[in-house]
């Protein structure tokens, strides 16, 4: 499974895919500490992981999910994307990190404890292999 990592939107294609979006947070966001935290998901829909990644990194968007609060809190720094990857076999390659809140962006999912994972400084992800 081979990532590419996208700064900004603008260069991702409009297919369906998974992606590793990484937000950094500044300041606390009750549960959450400051720091970098990594939320795996899916863009299946109209305009695929172009549109899905391009709201994630967009401000003053309407908060509908959990993860708009991170994004409108702090700041997203990017996104590993995966063409037709699936967002649970991230969680798990992932599964090293530390889980900062149970049932974050997973509660469709019975195989996940979380979607939502903390990156602490220092730590390998090996999304490129």
């Amino acid at each position: 499974m081979n990532g590419v990592f996208h700064p900004t939107a603008q260069s991702l294609p409009p297919l369906p895919g998974a992606y590793v979006l990484v937000i950094r947070l500044d300041a606390p966001l009750p549960p959450l500490q400051a720091g970098r935290y990594l939320y795996c998901g899916s863009a299946k829909g109209p305009g695929g992981l172009r549109a899905r990644l391009g709201r994630h990194m967009k401000k003053g968007k309407k908060v509908r999910w959990h993860v708009d609060r991170l994004t409108e809190a702090g700041t997203v720094e990017g996104a590993w994307v995966f063409e037709d990857g699936d967002e649970c076999a991230l969680v798990a390659r992932l599964s090293h990190l530390p889980v900062p809140w149970p049932g974050f962006g997973s509660s469709d999912c019975r195989k996940c404890e979380s979607h939502l994972l903390a990156w602490p400084d220092g730590e390998n992800l090996d999304l490129y292999h």
